[in-house]
């Protein structure tokens, strides 16, 4: 699941400059991002790349002071970074793979011909690209960037699976859904707007 494929033919491109350059192109030009540069098998890349949206989303959580943290033996900013690394490094990697999976057993069962799970899990970590912001404590702002990764996985859903847009809503709400509704908590930020607004 997280095989890292040293000869890229059509993968991401390594390193601190990829990672800026796939974050710039999957936001400016999906649909071409997504046809052109994912790779049968190539997670490494994609994997790096949602642990580097979580640690800026989940790290600008901490520092607003909106997400508290277990703080042991009186040391805040150790725990801090513990805890950080625990939710990147750890929880993030397999929330995506079982989010994967979960499009993968709903892919099964609505389409024959398809791309793989390695695809699959590349579109959910790179759709995830404007969560980098999801950390900053304004629900318009959450909102709208959990709308806009949602909206990007359709569009990855789409041009690797070969599907019509009308197919990728209906076969990837569900995860989208748990992924950036969930996940990345758009759905309490919606909550919270929608009470600030006096709709709830």
């Amino acid at each position: 699941m997280t095989q890292w494929v040293e000869d890229v033919e059509g993968g991401r491109q390594r390193g601190l400059r990829g990672l800026a350059k796939a974050w710039v192109e999957v936001l400016v030009r999906p649909r071409r991002f997504f046809a052109e540069g994912i790779a049968p098998g190539d997670q490494g890349p994609g994997l790096t790349f949602a642990i580097a949206v979580v640690l800026v989303a989940q790290g600008t959580r901490f520092a607003f002071g909106t997400d508290p943290y277990p703080v042991v033996d009186g040391r805040p900013i150790l725990s801090g970074a513990f805890w950080l690394v625990a939710v990147a490094v750890l929880i993030a990697p397999v929330v995506l793979h079982v989010v994967g999976a979960l499009q993968t057993v709903i892919l099964a069962a609505g389409a024959e011909d398809r791309g793989g799970v390695s695809e699959t899990v590349q579109i959910l970590a790179y759709a995830s690209a404007p969560c980098v912001l999801a950390g900053v404590p304004f629900p318009p702002l959450q909102v709208v960037v959990g709308l806009w990764a949602g909206a990007l996985y359709f569009v990855g859903l789409a041009a690797v699976h070969d599907f019509a847009p009308s197919r990728a809503l209906l076969l990837g709400a569900i995860p989208a859904v748990v992924a950036y509704g969930y996940a990345f908590r758009t759905i309490a930020a919606a909550e919270t707007l929608a009470h600030d607004l006096g709709f709830l």
